[in-house]
């Protein structure tokens, strides 16, 4: 069973427009099928990652997520506690809070949340076998992740380990804040 839950205000909530809420839903989800998609190239593969196995598998889909958030007015990140990009760190008790409800509960896939920065929406990052030719044991990642990230914490995962998770805000809930008693 696959879980789906909003915390906060309903009141909140209610108020933002429900297309925006399910554009928000939409392009996630097809986010994580193309890093999915893209992914499974790799399965199968002889020879080891490289830094235009990068460009080609994991780059496309921060790219993407940019455009999202451009396109839409909206702030999509990849969010991870064993972070390989420094970028991808927590960056507020929120997202450390979301992170830590996925890793909790195997069966939420994604929830809704309110404050006073806007509708919140997080989305579950599962590791694929696909993943651990770059993500699984320490001492098997490639050489070029191992020389650009000295600092890396995104290995030793199993498949269906909590990767990570997308995070996006939906800032138009501020006006609806300022504007509500």
């Amino acid at each position: 069973m696959v879980s789906l839950w909003a915390q906060g205000s309903l009141a909140t909530l209610a108020s933002v427009n429900p297309d925006e809420l399910g554009k928000a839903v939409t392009a996630i989800e097809q986010l994580d099928q193309m890093r999915i998609g893209l992914a499974s190239t790799l399965e199968g593969s002889p020879s080891e990652p490289t830094l235009d196995t990068f460009k080609a598998v994991c780059a496309p889909v921060g790219k993407k997520a940019k455009e999202i958030a451009a396109t839409n007015g909206w702030q999509v990140r990849q969010v991870a506690l064993k972070y390989r990009n420094p970028n991808h760190a927590p960056r507020t008790a929120l997202e450390v809070q979301a992170l830590n409800q996925f890793d909790n509960n195997r069966q939420l896939q994604a929830f809704w949340q309110t404050d006073r920065e806007g509708v919140h929406y997080f989305r579950r990052i599962d590791v694929q076998a696909s993943c651990l030719a770059c993500h699984g044991a320490k001492n098997r990642r490639p050489a070029f992740i191992q020389e650009k990230y000295p600092s890396d914490r995104a290995f030793d995962f199993r498949v269906g380990d909590l990767r990570g998770m997308y995070a996006v805000t939906i800032p138009q809930i501020q006006q609806a804040l300022q504007t509500s008693p």
